[in-house]
């Protein structure tokens, strides 16, 4: 059931947000909605249509195979090395 809310929030926040919403073609009070939903929600599944992680992202959290022997501090050394020369 919906209902309405008012909120006094600056001016220039309302603004930013206005475009927002406006760019990503969504209404200002869903995008409020899905804001409090998911700071409310006890399982962060609950919003998963709404969150779009990006392809760099995902590159990111991609497990990688770290070498027992790997001595960061050498290669960190030879890094600072070659960027000063």
């Amino acid at each position: 059931m919906d209902r309405k809310l008012t909120l006094k929030l600056d001016k220039e926040v309302i603004e930013k947000a206005k475009e927002y919403a406006s760019r990503n073609k969504k209404s200002l009070s869903r995008i409020i909605e899905s804001y409090l939903q998911s700071l409310t929600s006890d399982d962060p599944r609950d919003n998963s249509e709404e969150i779009k992680i990006s392809p760099f992202v995902k590159e990111l959290s991609q497990p990688t195979a770290i070498p027992e022997d790997f001595d960061y501090k050498k290669e960190l050394g030879n890094h600072y090395s070659k960027k000063h020369q």
